[in-house]
């Protein structure tokens, strides 16, 4: 199995993108961060410039590790979930689960393997520009030189590998477990059931956002910046639980907008159909908007907040006030890329995976603009839904580090940041989403329905 798991990577190299680019792309920041700790290792490095490398590295690196093992579990599952018929004919000739599980983990520890590989001089590179920003905000001397060294390579080579294995083993597990006929099913309607664990570590990531935002509101109450720390959590946690619900939360929004899209005519009735045939890739698309949306508004208007009431109170920012909104601007500028990437991988994949389908609609009757204005209005569902989930999550930081530090719930800052935020996800679901659709659509449906 392990054989033939690198010959389905070589045949089915455009089928694997997604998950080798959230394992480049995860490995490249993993090991960007942790150069970090090798630049803190330096001789003439001590103090707060020490202190300041090593909580870039373990701040933002560790919820960037959380951001990369959740991204490559979202898309190894979506591609496990593709293949169903491929893996139900494996059964039916008498493929053990076992065997198929190794399959599974082979092609993932193999994309792993190549990813982390090539990750290795961009991520150089994204260490060194931390390290430039740094010195540019005089969070740490000029004469600190730059270090990438064993522990940015051990840890990103041994992360990136031990989160796909890992991930995969998931996949696989809930992969090999249902039956044959199952499996066919599975291929052929897409439900995205949610799994009792699935439901509970939503739970526990809810959970520890809500215990968050009541210890920023109570216990950090008046201790200025320092809320920072519990409130600056809250938002990447429920964006995670909410995104782990979002089979379900896909399903009721289907079914609250039945009838209004259906008074669009066949191309709402089309789109209606279809989402509720492929409510699991609909929420593997999902997850990205609401990771985004979440985080990007909860950071921006904390640190707006914090702005305004060191104006309130006439102070200047110290060096370490100016460190916290360095780091800030980063963590959202990594979720930004790397959520933004997760979400074309995802639906570029999972439209090239329709080919087929389209084929099949055309076939039947509908139209190629049809076809396009199902997909649009696909992208508007998602868009509003990730954005409306994601904005929940962003309450747990923004109210209650509003009332910690200003005594207010309503958050400081400007709404077209807000609506900055939800166009950029409008913009990159729409053109993403129109244009992998439209290259669906180039090859005559005939041949679309025979490949």
């Amino acid at each position: 199995m392990t054989g033939l798991a690198f010959r389905s990577l070589r045949k089915r190299a455009g089928a694997f993108v997604a998950s080798f680019l959230s394992m480049f792309l995860g490995a490249t920041i993993l090991m960007g961060f942790a150069s970090m700790l090798d630049t803190a290792g330096g001789d003439n490095v001590t103090g707060t410039a020490k202190s300041t490398l090593v909580t870039m590295a373990s701040v933002v690196g560790g919820w960037g590790l959380l951001l990369v093992v959740f991204a490559v579990t979202s898309t190894l599952t979506l591609s496990v979930r593709q293949r169903a018929s491929e893996m139900a004919l494996l059964k039916s000739v008498g493929a053990t689960p076992a065997q198929l599980g190794r399959m599974i983990v082979g092609e993932a520890a193999g994309l792993a393997v190549a990813a982390a590989l090539l990750a290795v001089p961009p991520a150089f590179l994204v260490g060194r520009g931390l390290l430039g920003l740094l010195h540019d905000t005089d969070q740490v001397p000029g004469d600190v030189s730059y270090a990438f060294g064993p522990i940015a390579v051990s840890m990103g080579l041994g992360i990136t590998f031990v989160s796909a294995t890992a991930a995969a083993l998931i996949t696989a597990r809930r992969a090999t477990r249902v039956r044959v006929t199952e499996s066919l099913m599975a291929a052929a309607v897409d439900t995205g059931r949610l799994s009792k664990k699935r439901v509970v570590f939503a739970g526990l990531f809810l959970l520890v956002a809500v215990d968050l935002a009541v210890v920023t509101s109570t216990v950090m109450h008046g201790k200025g910046s320092d809320a920072m720390a519990t409130a600056g959590q809250a938002d990447i946690l429920a964006s995670i639980g909410l995104a782990l619900l979002s089979p379900l939360i896909i399903r009721r929004v289907t079914s609250l907008l039945a009838g209004p899209l259906r008074l669009l005519g066949a191309t709402g009735d089309l789109a209606i159909t279809t989402m509720r045939r492929r409510t699991g890739a609909m929420a593997a698309a999902v997850t990205p908007i609401i990771l985004f949306t979440g985080t990007a508004v909860g950071t921006l208007f904390l640190q707006a907040t914090e702005n305004a009431a060191m104006d309130a109170a006439g102070l200047s920012k110290t060096a370490e006030q100016k460190g916290i909104e360095t780091l800030n601007l980063v963590v959202i500028g990594m979720v930004v890329l790397f959520t933004a990437i997760m979400l074309v991988n995802t639906l570029v994949a999972a439209t090239a995976h329709r080919r087929r389908e389209f084929g099949q609609t055309r076939l039947a009757g509908a139209t190629p603009g049809q076809v396009l204005g199902t997909v649009a209005l696909e992208s508007v569902v998602l868009t509003v839904t990730g954005v409306a989930c994601g904005t929940v999550a962003s309450v747990f930081t923004i109210v209650p580090f509003g009332i910690a530090r200003m005594d207010s719930p309503t958050p400081d800052g400007s709404v077209w940041t807000y609506l900055a935020v939800a166009a950029l996800a409008a913009v990159i679901t729409g053109v993403t989403a129109w244009t992998s659709a439209r290259r669906a659509l180039r090859a005559p449906a005939v041949e679309a329905v025979a490949a």
